[in-house]
């Protein structure tokens, strides 16, 4: 049986229970994950960036240092509220609650430099993988980056990170955006993709 999307009240349920259920502060994975994504972000400027699953807001505590602003999305309000916290003394950063890709904020996202989406992917079904990529290039200028980190490790999501990072890209390439940087760490790995004129 195809697996389905996971909910936003799964989410909810595992923010409730521990605050932090993926230890994002004090992991060193998690640590050793977002400095590799901050090291391949553009070098130039960024204005305008748009985080997808930002749940506790430590990825966006850190991207706001390097971007003008960040736009913060997540579907678990219970997340939200802790990310808030976090961020509340950060002028640039402002959130949203939605589920994807249902809840995309195309409205919101045009004129973005970045879209980073870390450890999201995986959590969904393929197909609506490619619903959030045709949200998302319904909203991209094609100078704008895309940034995604998955996990590779054993899971009993819709997807394995593997598998959820290749329909992303996959879909990606029907709109001529290929990856122009893949690594790999020992449990993750992280794809970055630009617009290529056909």
């Amino acid at each position: 049986m195809t697996k389905k999307t996971w909910s936003p009240d799964i989410f909810d349920s595992l923010f409730q229970k521990n605050p932090d259920p993926w230890n994002f502060e004090n992991s060193l994975y998690e640590q050793d994950k977002l400095s590799r994504l901050l090291s391949c972000l553009p070098k130039q400027q960024i204005n305008f960036c748009v985080e997808l699953g930002c749940a506790v807001g430590v990825g966006t505590k850190a991207l706001a240092a390097r971007c003008g602003r960040v736009l913060a999305v997540d579907a678990s309000s219970t997340a939200l509220h802790i990310a808030r916290n976090r961020c509340s003394d950060l002028k640039n950063v402002k959130f949203f609650e939605g589920f994807l890709p249902e809840d995309y904020p195309i409205s919101a996202v045009g004129g973005c430099d970045v879209i980073v989406i870390s450890e999201v992917l995986y959590f969904m079904a393929p197909g609506d993988i490619r619903k959030l990529v045709e949200r998302i290039m319904e909203s991209l200028s094609q100078d704008a980056t895309l940034m995604t980190v998955n996990w590779t490790g054993e899971t009993d999501t819709p997807c394995t990170g593997d598998e959820a990072a290749e329909c992303f890209i996959q879909a990606c390439h029907q709109y001529h955006w290929v990856t122009d940087h893949t690594e790999r760490g020992e449990t993750y790995r992280l794809d970055r993709l630009r617009y290529a004129a056909p």
